[in-house]
């Protein structure tokens, strides 16, 4: 469980080190008052630099972290990517778990910042086990793709930040895998904003948790499932959406693949499926804003082949 004061923590920490991403106004009527955040602007792409750095930090300040042997994180992609980032400016190494079906761009990548990467497994959950048994056997420090409280608060800077740059912002669309980055979202901007989740229905990890009233597996597949594919959502994920009251709204792989095209097309923004997840859900009506009301959509990540838009 996490708090708007484990997210004020988390900003102070990471003061200067990460990106106070802009928002830009949409110029259509169609939806009413819209603002994308645009997130993927952030280091390495992704918000996932937020809750890499808070982790890292944290455990640094509580003497866990050996700068010696570093930080461990099992990730299709753009954890990976944060933590070896986030690793690299805080002088410590990083070793990164990937399943086989990691795009070879983010590998690339991963390799090029200076992370140790190992790929196996053809899911998130067996690069998983292989991390955790890394972090056991070096006494690497263990940095969850989405499921710790650091990296949930961490995340959740964005939606503080989202609080101070769109006045009486009422509803904040989120791209929901595992939940980190709706869970921080949720906690930053209670009290003053509701948190709609928007996920694939090919992998509706929020969704099937609030119907069967605690996580559960989910099958993952489609076009989102490089960022989106966890496999259940996380338990700090779960208990924020239920406080907090986040509701689940189902996009299709075209409805995304619509949204991404669009955002390039009225935009020239160029963002990963998983992160035109939440615009889509205002261009396929999944959520459909009352009059006047201001809606915030995180567009979380870039990470992508530009080729395919």
């Amino acid at each position: 469980m996490i708090t708007r004061a484990d997210v004020e923590d988390a900003a102070r920490r990471t003061a200067g080190l990460t990106r106070l991403t802009p928002v830009l106004q949409a110029d259509t009527e169609a939806f009413g008052e819209v603002w994308f955040k645009c997130e993927f602007m952030q280091h390495t792409g992704t918000f996932k630099a937020r809750g890499a750095l808070n982790r890292i930090l944290a455990s640094k300040e509580r003497g866990e972290l050996d700068p010696a042997i570093g930080v461990v994180v099992a990730s299709g992609g753009n954890a990976g990517l944060a933590n070896a980032y986030a690793a690299v400016q805080l002088g410590v190494p990083a070793t990164v778990f990937v399943p086989a079906a990691a795009p070879a761009l983010k590998v690339r990548k991963l390799e090029a910042i200076g992370a140790t990467v190992i790929q196996g497994g053809a899911e998130y959950a067996e690069a998983y086990q292989a991390a955790v048994e890394h972090a056991r056997r070096t006494g690497a420090v263990y940095c969850h793709a989405y499921d710790q409280p650091e990296i949930a608060a961490g995340a959740g800077t964005v939606g503080a930040e989202l609080l101070e740059q769109i006045a009486g912002v009422d509803t904040v669309l989120v791209a929901v895998g595992g939940g980190g980055l709706m869970a921080g979202v949720a906690a930053a901007v209670e009290g003053h904003a509701r948190v709609v989740g928007v996920e694939p229905r090919n992998a509706p990890t929020l969704q099937a948790a609030l119907a069967a009233n605690e996580p559960v597996d989910v099958a993952v597949s489609g076009v989102a499932a490089d960022s989106l594919g966890a496999r259940r959502i996380g338990d700090i994920g779960f208990s924020v959406a239920v406080r907090t009251g986040v509701e689940s709204v189902l996009v299709s792989d075209d409805e995304i693949v619509t949204a991404r095209s669009l955002l390039w097309n009225d935009y020239r923004l160029v963002v990963e499926h998983g992160a035109a997840a939440a615009y889509a859900a205002l261009t396929s009506g999944a959520y459909v804003p009352v009059p006047g009301e201001r809606v915030a959509v995180i567009l979380c990540g870039a990470n992508t082949d530009p080729a395919t838009l």
